[in-house]
């Protein structure tokens, strides 16, 4: 009898754990912390540049370059970064990527002229190259369809956080211990990230804590991307449409978003009067609002997914509505008060944000398998870089030659996300590149 009792026990696996269990989003989690911390890293010198200037001297064109500079090396090594993922994973390049990047940060405490501040910002941009490549990557492992816009929301929340937290952080660090300790403060944050991540991070089919039910619902019959396909070459991806949309319509994004990144908190302070006080406090809420705008846009699209819309349009609909909203940053220029401003600013970069998780998604959408997502999503970031060149450099330039009127760098990024706009609606096409599609010209008609 005892025995017969016992018998039923071990049909059900020791591992077993409902399919809606939490490794995951765990993993999305560690995901975007590397993006917070990248993106603290990246916009400290924009909290910096204006105490920076009054130690190593130099002018407003100037420093548009340095701000500028890093997007440089980011936007080339995005290339090779892409195909790096896709040969050797994101367990192994990321946090070659973090430590690369962090010990830059802290060099720039060593920095005594624009020179040396080049060189630690170019570095610095070598390291980041990956970040957002691995993100989509380890999102497109890890997630099934119908979640992957939200997850790609949520790693891309660490874009606003990190932007956040450097204006009252860096502010802080400098009034406390001046600006070259912020940097190396700021610097040591990326080796803890990772520690957890070697600790942590492997694929779903070789982590020894997935249980075979949540592998099971990621593996599941919506998964986009399927692990085999038809060989491509890399450079064969260029030969489509679509690719080329990604990257001009991630150049027009950009380029309105770099604002915040780069001149904004100069904004602030030398156009509308801001203290370093003001700056701190209130500086931060258009990024802060943003974090909530990012979770909503994915959360949105996966939402019509599941209600049944075509994934083209369900990826679309946040995409466009998000970019076209985000030319109110033109408005700006318009209104007098603070608290009009901090509003418009606002809600540009909520829609923004809001367009992010959708784009983000594109890669793992149009890849015609898992080998090349990496490179696909290098493509497209390459294109958001390009934007980020661009634009901090021209308001630089604008500024030296305009008495430092910023009607034309806000007429410049309302335009931007206009024609960031038209890009996604007209020429992207979201299925797989190689679904009845000639790789040559203007064959897509479909989308």
């Amino acid at each position: 009898m005892q025995s017969n009792s016992a018998m039923p026990a071990p049909t059900v696996p020791a591992t077993a754990r409902p399919a809606r269990s939490r490794l995951r989003w765990t993993i999305v989690a560690l995901s975007g912390a590397g993006l917070a911390i990248a993106y603290l890293d990246r916009s400290s010198l924009s909290v910096a540049s204006t105490y920076m200037q009054r130690d190593l001297g130099f002018d407003q064109t100037m420093k548009g370059i340095l701000l500028s500079s890093f997007f440089w090396t980011y936007a080339i090594f995005q290339l090779p970064s892409g195909w790096l993922l896709d040969r050797f994973g994101p367990r192994v390049i990321y946090p070659i990527a973090v430590v690369w990047w962090s010990l830059w940060t802290a060099a720039t405490a060593l920095a005594h002229g624009f020179g040396t501040l080049i060189i630690c910002r170019l570095g610095l941009g070598m390291g980041e190259a990956p970040v957002q490549p691995s993100n989509i990557k380890v999102v497109s492992a890890w997630f099934p369809r119908r979640e992957r816009a939200l997850a790609s929301s949520l790693f891309d929340t660490g874009q606003q956080v990190g932007v956040a937290l450097s204006v009252p952080v860096v502010t802080g660090l400098i009034a406390a211990f001046g600006w070259r300790a912020a940097f190396v403060v700021i610097g040591l944050t990326g080796m803890v990230w990772v520690i957890g991540w070697l600790m942590i991070y492997r694929s779903p089919q070789e982590h020894p804590k997935i249980s075979q039910a949540e592998l099971d619902y990621i593996e599941g019959g919506d998964a986009a991307v399927p692990e085999t396909g038809p060989p491509m070459r890399w450079l064969s991806l260029l030969r489509y449409p679509t690719v080329w949309g990604l990257v001009f319509g991630y150049i027009c994004r950009s380029a309105t978003g770099a604002f915040f990144l780069t001149w904004y908190p100069s904004y602030l302070v030398e156009d509308r009067g801001f203290t370093i006080l003001q700056l701190g406090v209130f500086g931060s809420i258009p990024a802060v609002l943003g974090i909530g705008a990012t979770i909503a846009g994915g959360a949105f699209s996966d939402w019509l997914v599941r209600r049944g819309v075509p994934i083209a349009r369900a990826r679309k609909i946040p995409i466009i509505s998000g970019m076209l909203l985000a030319s109110t940053i033109a408005l700006t220029t318009f209104v007098p008060g603070n608290v009009a401003v901090m509003v418009l600013l606002s809600v540009s970069n909520c829609a923004h944000s809001f367009a992010g998780a959708a784009i983000l998604s594109l890669p793992a959408e149009v890849a015609p398998s898992s080998s090349v997502v990496g490179s696909v999503a290098g493509f497209q970031n390459f294109g958001s870089q390009i934007g980020n060149i661009i634009s901090p450099i021209l308001i630089g330039v604008f500024l030296t030659f305009s008495g430092n009127s910023y009607t034309g760098p806000m007429l410049f990024a309302g335009a931007m996300a206009i024609l960031g706009t038209l890009i996604y609606g007209f020429v992207v096409k979201i299925r797989p590149l190689n679904e009845g599609v000639v790789p040559v010209g203007p064959a897509e008609s479909r989308g």
